[in-house]
């Protein structure tokens, strides 16, 4: 386990050192910038400071250490030349307040950004100012809100598939909306008896994940739409998974009215830990004027930020969300080009694929012959040796990988979620699953080695329950232990 700087430190050793003879005209450095003490730092020398914050550095799973399967997240490789671009003085330096004169080259970013989204959704308008996914949905329910407003229409219900994102509930029980919940057929997808029995003159929007939690697309989605639409209720779809339909089909051509997408998903921009995040909405040409403002427009050759229309649900972020953002998006779209993203959609699912069809006689799928870019394995037949799917993903650690998603969807017993992207090789999900094996026989044989994992990693297994209950937020004083321990 790494040691706190402070312990590395020793009294005379120093990183740097100057030459003794006195430079000409020494600067005189006022008195009131001065120490009334030495600072009390850390003395260490220059490879220790390196050495230590590169320990500290691997001490926390990341993309760039090994493969990240954490389903419904997309986890995927962030390729650097991305962050090169976000990094760039000339965007890096800009600050939010300055003319429109000033950032041209910001506000070209900000309008390819938006038309390269509206080709690769079949979406008519988008608005960038969303920090996040179900930031997303929460903008796509106020719109649909106000839609239903101005018609003089008081819909009040949500349909929600039960293989939805948790967040989508959340989003319209935020607007005032009550949900329905609609539960999957044996086969994974939207049980259609009780959807056709669930659509009436209530309905304000159908909210579906595509493909779903399961990985599963919804083979019925024309006969879906079509029934939504018929009793005037709009189609939201959330696209957090669209790393699994890139060039190969469209929500807007699909019929949906709403829709979100994570830039720090599907586009590749570093995600977890609170952030940064992105989540576009795009939205069909009658619902358009609902956006928020400004909107980016063109003018010959200059870019300018146009006024926010009146009709709009008003702003949603500060200034015009987060820049950094988009520019690693666009970086990304730029680089890979219509063929590129078709080709990465198919590698996600075909990965994902070999995964689920190598581990589903250990691991069983529950839903569905074939996944997309992520299946749903369970861990239950090992619960009959005392052994859950949490002792399996801590397990897992012990092994340096990240664990994929527990628990969830909750219509699957003993939920892994897992999604290996695109970018991962053969190789690398051949080591994943052998890895996934001999999981399976110490669960058989050796349980105690799973009810104890992690065992090699530089935190132990915590007491969720109390450190949920009774969280320690502060540094206890010295010698002083907190109540955990």
């Amino acid at each position: 386990m790494a040691k706190d700087i402070f312990e590395l430190s020793r009294p005379g050793r120093t990183g740097y050192r100057f030459a003794s003879t006195p430079v000409e005209d020494p600067v005189e450095v006022p008195a009131d910038y001065l120490r009334d003490e030495p600072a009390q730092l850390p003395e260490i020398s220059e490879p220790g400071v390196v050495r230590h914050f590169i320990e500290l550095s691997v001490l926390n799973h990341h993309v760039d250490k090994n493969l990240y399967p954490l389903g419904s997240c997309t986890m995927k490789y962030n390729p650097k030349v991305n962050e090169d671009v976000a990094a760039m003085p000339a965007f890096s330096g800009l600050h939010p307040e300055q003319s429109d004169s000033d950032v041209q080259g910001a506000l070209e970013v900000i309008y390819t950004l938006e038309r390269k989204l509206r080709a690769i959704t079949g979406m008519d308008e988008f608005s960038l100012q969303t920090a996040a996914g179900a930031h997303g949905e929460l903008l796509g329910m106020l719109i649909a809100r106000k839609y239903f407003n101005e018609r003089g229409e008081h819909r009040s219900k949500v349909i929600v598939a039960d293989s939805a994102h948790g967040t989508n509930p959340a989003s319209a029980h935020m607007v005032g909306f009550h949900n329905m919940a609609i539960p999957s057929g044996e086969n994974g997808e939207v049980d259609m008896d009780v959807y056709e029995r669930s659509l009436d003159e209530d309905t304000a929007v159908l909210m579906l994940t595509v493909p779903n939690t399961l990985g599963i697309f919804e083979s019925r989605i024309a006969d879906i739409i079509g029934m939504a639409h018929r009793h005037g209720a709009l189609c939201y779809m959330d696209g957090a998974n669209m790393n699994a339909l890139l060039g190969r089909t469209r929500p807007g051509d699909m019929g949906f009215d709403i829709m979100h997408l994570n830039l720090h998903k599907t586009f590749s921009t570093p995600h977890g830990g609170g952030g940064p995040g992105s989540g576009p909405v795009g939205v069909r040409k009658e619902l358009a004027r609902y956006l928020p403002g400004p909107k980016v427009e063109r003018e010959g050759d200059a870019f300018r930020f146009a006024r926010q229309d009146a009709g709009g649900v008003g702003a949603i972020h500060s200034f015009y969300g987060n820049f950094g953002i988009y520019l690693r998006a666009l970086s990304y779209i730029v680089r890979h080009g219509a063929e590129g993203l078709r080709r990465i959609s198919g590698a996600a699912n075909l990965n994902a694929n070999y995964l689920a069809e190598a581990l589903s006689d250990l691991y069983p799928i529950p839903y569905g012959k074939r996944c997309m870019h992520e299946f749903v394995a369970s861990g239950d037949p090992y619960k009959k040796y005392g052994i859950r799917t949490l002792d399996i993903a801590k397990r897992l650690l012990d092994f340096g990988y990240h664990a994929p998603t527990v628990y969830f969807p909750l219509i699957v017993h003993e939920a892994l979620m897992i999604e290996p992207t695109e970018t991962e090789s053969k190789d690398t999900l051949d080591e994943f699953v052998a890895v996934m094996k001999r999981i399976a026989k110490e669960a058989r044989e050796t349980p105690e080695l799973l009810t104890s994992a992690p065992s090699n990693t530089p935190v132990r297994r915590l007491d969720e329950v109390t450190a949920n209950r009774k969280p320690v937020l502060a540094v206890p004083p010295d010698n002083e232990p907190s109540e955990r321990g």
